[in-house]
């Protein structure tokens, strides 16, 4: 984007206040990554301010061969695989398992009938129920919009593994959804 190169360049040319734009405009979407990954709100915290710092002094180092958002969501998600390693905490891939399109379709349906403060509820839910790597893809995919070629550029997987690590968290996200969905329709009944 014009202004992030704009603000950029002011930085890199020794205007160090104009890091404050960049840090305004990113400090929400890098808190959200954080907090899908480490599911901890001080954690989370304390990983956007490392982000921020850690891109300031390596802002010399930006190419603009990418956006500066997909730059800085790398940034944050490597730290965040280096913090969960820290803790030890193991992800596990599952078998991959195809979802029927009948079921797709009926929890689609089912969240749409929701009004929207609830389907915002309920897909919060379902993220913070899902495992640090799906709840941050989900995120970055639908969220956020990013592109297959920003994942990519973001996590340093190939392609076809970006498409199978999606594939799986959408399983579980659905299968998330399905279970608090199936809690609310037996507390409603």
């Amino acid at each position: 984007m014009k202004q992030d190169k704009y603000n950029i360049e002011r930085v890199l040319n020794g205007d160090v206040n104009a890091y404050s734009h960049l840090v305004d405009r990113y400090k929400g979407l890098v808190y959200t990554v954080a907090l899908r990954m480490l599911k901890n709100e001080e954690d989370a915290e304390e990983l956007a301010q490392d982000t921020f710092v850690k891109a300031f002094k390596s802002l010399k180092d930006f190419k603009f061969e990418s956006k500066f958002s997909t730059w800085l969501y790398r940034i944050t998600y490597n730290a965040a695989i280096s913090k969960l390693r820290k803790k030890q905490i193991e992800v596990y891939d599952v078998d991959d398992v195809t979802l029927p399109e009948n079921e797709v379709l009926s929890t689609y349906n089912a969240i749409n009938d929701l009004k929207k403060a609830e389907q915002k509820k309920y897909i919060n839910e379902a993220i913070q129920n899902l495992k640090e790597d799906d709840a941050f893809i989900i995120t970055l995919y639908y969220l956020e919009e990013n592109s297959m070629d920003e994942i990519i550029d973001i996590t340093g997987l190939n392609l076809s593994n970006v498409k199978v690590k999606l594939h799986r968290a959408r399983k579980r996200f659905y299968d998330e959804l399905k279970v608090i969905l199936k809690h609310e329709v037996k507390a409603i009944l």
